[in-house]
C-alpha cells in the first residue's frame, strides 16, 4: 500500500465534535501512529498535512515563527507537510505568508537569527531591520486568523477526505495494530527508539534500570516520586517502581543507590556511583 491509499483515520466520536475537537481527533491518532513507531511514509499525507499545521499553528500562537523554529530544528519535511496541509484546506493567505516568513527567516545571517530567536541585545543596539520584518511577520499571522481561521478550514478539510475511516475505539487500537504487523523491521525500529529513549532519559531512571538489571528484574513502570520517604532516619526522595517481581523502591546517598522492598526494608540491589574523573588544567 503506497502513501496515497492509506486512509485518514478518525473516530466517529471525534468526527460529530466542533471543529477543535475533529483536528485533535486527527492529532490523536497520527501520535498514536508514530507511538506504536509508524513513519510519515506510512500515514495518508493529509493527515500528516493536517496533523502539522496544527502543529504549526500551536507553535506560532505560543510564540511566533521563532517557536516553530526552536521545536523543529530540521524544518525541510515539516515545511512540506505545512505548505500540503495549508494548500489542501484552502487557507491560501497563511501559506503565502508561511512562504514569506520561511523566507525572511532563512535569509537571516547567523547573528541575526540568534537575536530573533532568544532576543539577545545588550540594550545599546538597536534591533536589526530583518529581525523587526519577522516580528512584523508575526503580528500578520495573528490578524490574518481573524479572517482566515485555520482551525475551521482544517476541521472542513478533514470532514470531506474522500478518503475516510471511521472506526471506534477498539477499532482504532486494532487498525493500528494491524498497520504495525506489517512493518518489515519492527524489531529494528524498537531496538533503535529504546536506545533513544534511554537516551534522552532523567538520571534516576537509569539508575532505576540498573538497579532492576542487578537483580535480575524486569522493569515495569515508574509509577511516582516520593519527596517524603524516610531512610536511615532522614527524609529523602524516593522513586516507587513496578517490575515483574513486584513493586519496590529507589533511594540514593552520595555515594550508592538502593532497591528496597517497601514492606520488609530489604536491600534488593545496590548500584555504586562512579566517581567524577577531574582533570588538570592544561
Amino acid at each position: 500500500m503506497t502513501s496515497n491509499e492509506y486512509p485518514v483515520v478518525l473516530t466517529k466520536a471525534g468526527l460529530e465534535g466542533r471543529n477543535e475537537d475533529v483536528v485533535d481527533a486527527n492529532v490523536d491518532v497520527v501520535n498514536a501512529m508514530y507511538q506504536e513507531l509508524l513513519i510519515s511514509e506510512e500515514m495518508a499525507p493529509n493527515a500528516l498535512g493536517s496533523y502539522f499545521v496544527d502543529f504549526y499553528l500551536t507553535q506560532a500562537l505560543s510564540g511566533g515563527f521563532a517557536q516553530y523554529v526552536f521545536t523543529v530544528p530540521e524544518r525541510e519535511e515539516v515545511d512540506g507537510y505545512v505548505r500540503a496541509g495549508l494548500a489542501g484546506m484552502g487557507a491560501t493567505g497563511h501559506l503565502e505568508l508561511f512562504n514569506r516568513t520561511v523566507a525572511a527567516f532563512d535569509a537571516l545571517s547567523d547573528d541575526d537569527a540568534e537575536v530573533y530567536l532568544d532576543g539577545e541585545l545588550d540594550g545599546s543596539e538597536a534591533t536589526p531591520e530583518a529581525v523587526t520584518e519577522l516580528e512584523e511577520l508575526d503580528g500578520e499571522f495573528e490578524a490574518l486568523l481573524e479572517t482566515e481561521d485555520i482551525v475551521e478550514l482544517n476541521a472542513a478539510w478533514i470532514r470531506a477526505q474522500e478518503n475516510l475511516l471511521l472506526l471506534d475505539e477498539e477499532e482504532l487500537t486494532a487498525h493500528i495494530a494491524g498497520r504495525v504487523a506489517l512493518i518489515p523491521n519492527l524489531e529494528e525500529r524498537q531496538a533503535e527508539a529504546a536506545e533513544e529513549a534511554l537516551e534522552h532519559a532523567p538520571e534516576f531512571e537509569l539508575t532505576v534500570r540498573e538497579l532492576c538489571a542487578v537483580a535480575g528484574y524486569e522493569l515495569q513502570k515508574i509509577t511516582m516520586g516520593d519527596p517524603n520517604y524516610v531512610h536511615d532516619g532522614e527524609k529523602t526522595l524516593a522513586w516507587h517502581f513496578a517490575t515483574d517481581h513486584g513493586d519496590f523502591i529507589m533511594v540514593e546517598d552520595d555515594d550508592e543507590a538502593f532497591m528496597i522492598h517497601p514492606e520488609t526494608k530489604e536491600i534488593i540491589a545496590t548500584v555504586e556511583f562512579e566517581e567524577a574523573e577531574e582533570f588538570e588544567d592544561a
